[in-house]
């Protein structure tokens, strides 16, 4: 099982316009509704590849059991597929495949998420991302979130602990902090779970990332501008290496359309595919957070974790809406993916 942490969930508003033009009224062609923050639109990704995966996190108010409601009938969509050869499992190709011998948390064809969130008094956010259809650009709008209390995250570390000792595989901290919670806490799940001698993948930016890498997790998962924040470094090779001299044992980092570069104790590579895919580019980093876990869980080699990330990247280009890829897509992209070794500066 692949347990992920979304601190910060969300339930996704995407409108889609057919030009969006400030300081006026739209009317807006199709709606979308969906359960959202990154650790949940990461955890959609692995179900669709046929992992078992468990989300935890806050849930509150009426978005809170909307989102949860919207997060059972997609367990309920996954649960009802025949399993033939979903995203891994058919496109991955010759070697790569997770779902051939039934390892690693996998069952070949989609998988349900669980529902593992803790209640909480206060209202989960909501994020609205306005497409421009005639551009392809989105404009997203992300609330604070529900404000926690220190018995609520107190409660929510005791469940979180309990997860850690039900056979999780791999676990992913994601995303921003709702208000109320200690700017350390992403500190604290790294260092619960390297207890429980769980690796740990951290994905969040700005001071909670700065003191989480102090918590050596085994990766992290940083945009370009997020890793020289941290670093003061512009150039990503440099700005990495220093994230692993801060405690990180293994950086990735995504450049955007330039695709991704991976520093890791064992070497450094970095990754792109051939063609710039035009589309929505919401959820691509956390698509890229699913192929670098489901690679741990399997056991990869590093460069074939990169090369998944990459490839479900950049598919998800190529989807409406965040949390989901496109099959067909990511099916072309992984066998093109470049791999090559990174230099150091």
């Amino acid at each position: 099982m692949i347990l992920t942490v979304t601190l910060n969930a969300a339930l996704d508003l995407t409108y889609r316009v057919p030009h969006l033009v400030p300081h006026s009224s739209h009317r807006v062609r199709e709606v979308t509704e969906r359960p959202g923050g990154k650790g949940l639109n990461v955890a959609r990704v692995l179900g669709a590849l046929g992992f078992r995966t468990t989300v935890t996190g806050f849930a509150g108010g009426e978005t809170g059991r909307t989102l949860r409601a919207l997060l059972a009938a997609d367990g309920d969509r996954g649960s009802g597929e025949s399993g033939e050869g979903r995203g891994v499992g058919k496109g991955a190709g010759p070697g790569r495949g997770a779902g051939t011998d039934g390892g690693a948390g996998t069952d070949g064809g989609s998988a349900a998420v669980t529902d593992a969130l803790v209640e909480v008094a206060g209202p989960t956010r909501r994020t609205v991302g306005v497409v421009d259809e005639s551009t392809g650009d989105t404009t997203q709008l992300n609330e604070p979130g529900p404000h926690i209390s220190p018995e609520e995250w107190e409660g929510f570390l005791t469940a979180y602990r309990g997860l850690l000792e039900q056979g999780v595989e791999v676990v992913a901290l994601c995303g921003s902090l709702p208000p109320g919670v200690p700017v350390g806490a992403y500190a604290t799940l790294v260092r619960e779970a390297r207890t429980a001698g769980v690796p740990v993948l951290l994905d969040t930016s700005g001071e909670p990332l700065r003191r989480g890498l102090a918590a050596r997790p085994d990766l992290v998962k940083p945009n370009a501008d997020e890793l020289a924040g941290i670093t003061g470094t512009a150039e990503p090779l440099r700005a990495a290496r220093a994230a692993q001299r801060r405690g990180a044992r293994a950086v990735a980092a995504s450049l955007g359309a330039d695709g991704m570069l991976l520093v890791t104790q064992d070497g450094a590579w970095s990754a792109a595919v051939p063609e710039r895919l035009a589309g929505n580019p919401t959820g691509a980093g956390d698509s890229a957070v699913a192929g670098l876990l489901s690679g741990l869980a399997e056991d990869l080699p590093w460069p074939e974790r990169l090369a998944r990330a990459v490839a479900l990247s950049a598919a998800t280009v190529r989807a409406p809406v965040a949390g989901e890829f496109d099959e067909q897509t990511y099916a072309r992209m992984l066998p093109s993916v470049r791999v090559r070794g990174a230099e150091t500066p």
